[in-house]
């Protein structure tokens, strides 16, 4: 099944009937995509989204990518307990959604390192960043 792990349902279905799943994505808020993929992700290197740090931060800036992390994982497990609760009901056994997306086959990430921060990654992500791009005159 090819679909967006932001809306999870795809990947409930896929799961139900044991299918493999590929998944297009730019980007999951709370980097729900790393940890289901189990790639590394100290916060205290790679910059989070929207925090406006680079990828060479003092202390300082080191503290408040920790404390972001902190609380994306907060808000996400608000904002995806519906998915959660769905999954478990519908799949008759309790899932995370960082479980439900675990079982994905490929990750077609639309990143390019020009433009995001280079992050280790594990082999079924593949970098497609440059497909949006216009051809530069």
């Amino acid at each position: 099944i090819f679909t967006d792990p932001l809306t999870p349902c795809g990947q409930i279905i896929a799961l139900h009937f044991s299918v493999p799943t590929v998944f297009f994505l730019r980007g999951v808020p709370c980097a729900i995509d790393v940890h289901a993929a189990q790639c590394p992700d100290p916060p205290s290197y790679i910059p989070r989204m929207f925090s406006l740090n680079t990828d060479h931060m003092t202390f300082p800036q080191r503290v408040k990518n920790f404390l972001i992390s902190l609380s994306e994982s907060f808000t996400c497990s608000i904002v995806f307990s519906p998915f959660e609760s769905l999954a478990s009901d519908f799949l008759q056994k309790p899932m995370t959604i960082t479980q439900l997306l675990s079982h994905g086959s490929i990750w077609l990430k639309r990143l390019d390192f020009v433009f995001d921060y280079p992050m280790p990654v594990m082999p079924n992500m593949i970098f497609i960043g440059g497909i949006n791009c216009g051809q530069k005159k």
